[in-house]
């Protein structure tokens, strides 16, 4: 099956949220990746941390389909869900349940009519906030410059809600720190083209 690999988030029928919140087991930390494609990063997360529980985001149905076919055909603990991340987080997740975030090479949308379509906005940091506990970490990759930048300007500017675990206004430089990767960032690496990176902890 070929699968489109990007989509516009804006169109009408991604308004109307389709997916059921999720049922997330007691006693579980939950680790959420928004625009998780084939669910690469949370699988091996999975692998690595069993007990934990994985809620990937996706704004495409067959990718969804993908994750969820995958997870149960392996019983690891990851699900995905289809929705508007920028529109529908808020009435997907509790408030206060989540320990990480992953925002992993969100599309970049170069062309200048198109940015409003870029995932990383203030609405949508200000829900990743709501949903998570205290001291919860909040993890951004990305291969362009201008998405890195953009997500930094969000992320800084709310400083009562976010620490830079790096220092204000300044990127990541220990690499990726959690034995994850995407398919994206694997192919960045054997290419050898940078990677931004921005870690925070929810204030």
């Amino acid at each position: 099956m070929r699968l489109r690999q990007h989509v516009n988030p804006l169109g009408i029928g991604f308004v109307d949220l389709r997916a059921a919140p999720p049922q997330l087991p007691a006693g579980r930390e939950l680790e959420v990746e928004i625009g998780c494609a084939e669910a690469d990063f949370l699988f091996d997360r999975a692998a690595a941390v069993p007990d934990h529980q994985f809620i990937g985001l996706d704004v495409r149905q067959g990718m969804v389909d993908l994750v969820n076919h995958r997870a149960a055909a392996i019983g690891a603990p990851v699900q995905a869900l289809f929705c508007n991340a920028n529109l529908h987080l808020r009435r997907l997740l509790p408030a206060g349940r989540v320990s990480r975030v992953f925002l992993n090479f969100p599309d970049p949308w170069f062309k200048m009519r198109h940015r409003k379509r870029r995932l990383i906005d203030e609405a949508l940091v200000r829900d990743i906030h709501r949903a998570s506990v205290p001291g919860a970490e909040v993890f951004v990759q990305t291969d362009v410059w201008s998405i890195a930048l953009d997500a930094m300007g969000v992320l800084d500017r709310l400083d009562d809600l976010f620490d830079n675990r790096a220092g204000a206004w300044s990127f990541w430089k220990q690499g990726n720190p959690y034995g994850a990767t995407s398919g994206r960032e694997r192919a960045c690496t054997r290419e050898g083209k940078p990677i931004w990176r921005l870690l925070y902890l929810t204030r």
